[in-house]
């Protein structure tokens, strides 16, 4: 498909809001965790289940989305999964039940998922597998600022109304991005008659998809890597505000400023690739992420360790992953034309189970210590290296 570049530049940032959904529905509510705790009368580690619910509910969504994408084209099933989560995020607003939230939250995930796969799978369809590592790397630059400025709108929605306003903040936002869709965006691939959406045809695709050693080789590091950040944003919260007795307001600066991280290293690497192939720079920046995690649990361990240092370690930390995930995104989907919407989803799924998972450790390894956080986040990052060192092949 040829591409102006004014219709290039708009593809590119519509799929960004795309991916953007996910992490902003993540980032926006965090400062308002014990708020909502009080509100809904239980802890601060019972509302943070309902990010590892949200986590489930994408790693689960995406599964059901790859064969639609296939089947019936990119627009109609990814116009059905924002519909879905807009009603979901009006759930959540209404709500006065902390399990209720868990709830709507992993339907709201559900709904996300269509984002999500749709976004990874039109980057292929639009842009090809030589392009689509620089493409990850440009919407990186788009779903790096909901980091930094979700935590921000969720601070002024709590200064200035409640948490339930968060929500209504999302579906607005949310359905504004349905209108451009609709109206806007071109279907990057057609509906595919032959495709069935019978069990075993389905699982036969996603056999042939997880098979395939590049694609599990990196679908894995890219997957663990990434759980590292959501390891970070399930023990943030905690150990910034009460350990570290940050309010609201600096809570949502100090994500800003580490989320730059990321958004800076993702534009380095679009960069580097001019020079550089997407496995050695991907190579290189999980041995750096390891490095620093280790020197992170070991500062916690001991107590050698302030708001500063902390600071100044997750940041180096989350932008190494600015290099990993553009990468390892890119050469996983690299093999696949025909099952791009399913080997989008399996990707996803698999980089969603791993931050449930990271997550869930953070909460249940929780003892008042940065050492949880720390400790997964480090761990993440050397399964990343192992893989990516031991088990993928070569690809140029």
């Amino acid at each position: 498909m040829t591409l102006t570049q004014r219709r290039r530049i708009f593809i590119i940032v519509t799929l960004g809001l795309l991916s953007a959904i996910g992490p902003f529905s993540i980032d926006m509510y965090l400062p308002g965790f014990e708020a909502i705790a009080s509100s809904l009368q239980t802890s601060a580690a019972h509302i943070q289940l309902s990010l590892t619910s949200f986590f489930i509910g994408i790693a689960s969504g995406q599964i059901v989305y790859g064969p639609l994408l296939d089947r019936f084209g990119r627009k109609i099933p990814l116009i059905i999964g924002l519909v879905i989560y807009i009603a979901a995020s009006i759930g959540c607003a209404l709500t006065n039940s902390a399990d209720n939230l868990m709830w709507f939250r992993f339907i709201q995930a559900l709904g996300s998922c269509g984002g999500m796969v749709a976004s990874r799978a039109m980057v292929r369809d639009f842009f090809g597998p030589a392009e689509s590592a620089k493409i990850f790397s440009l919407l990186m630059l788009v779903i790096g600022v909901s980091p930094i400025l979700a935590p921000t709108v969720g601070s002024f929605v709590m200064a200035h109304w409640d948490w339930h306003g968060i929500f209504l903040v999302l579906a607005v936002m949310t359905t504004s991005i349905l209108l451009i869709v609709i109206f806007f965006l071109p279907e990057s691939k057609g509906p595919n008659p032959t495709l069935s959406l019978m069990p075993k045809p389905i699982t036969r695709s996603y056999w042939e998809v997880f098979k395939t050693r590049q694609f599990f080789s990196y679908a894995f590091a890219g997957g663990l890597a990434s759980s590292g950040l959501y390891a970070y944003l399930a023990g943030s919260p905690y150990v910034m505000m009460t350990l570290y007795g940050l309010s609201e307001k600096q809570y949502g600066l100090v994500f800003a400023l580490i989320a730059s991280a990321l958004i800076t290293a993702s534009q380095l690497n679009r960069l580097m690739l001019n020079n550089y192939t997407s496995e050695q720079l991907a190579r290189i920046a999980l041995i750096v992420q390891s490095s620093i995690g280790l020197v992170l649990v070991l500062c916690s361990i001991t107590g050698f360790i302030n708001l500063y240092l902390m600071v100044a370690l997750i940041f180096l930390f989350l932008g190494s992953q600015g290099f990993v995930f553009p990468n390892t995104s890119a050469l996983a989907l690299s093999p696949f034309s025909r099952l791009a919407g399913s080997a989008s989803a399996l990707l996803g799924s698999v980089q969603m189970a791993c931050g449930a998972l990271s997550s869930a450790m953070v909460s249940y390894f929780h003892n008042g210590t940065a050492i949880p956080m720390a400790s997964v986040m480090a761990g993440c990052a050397f399964l990343s290296l192992i893989i990516v060192l031991g088990l993928s092949p070569k690809t140029s």
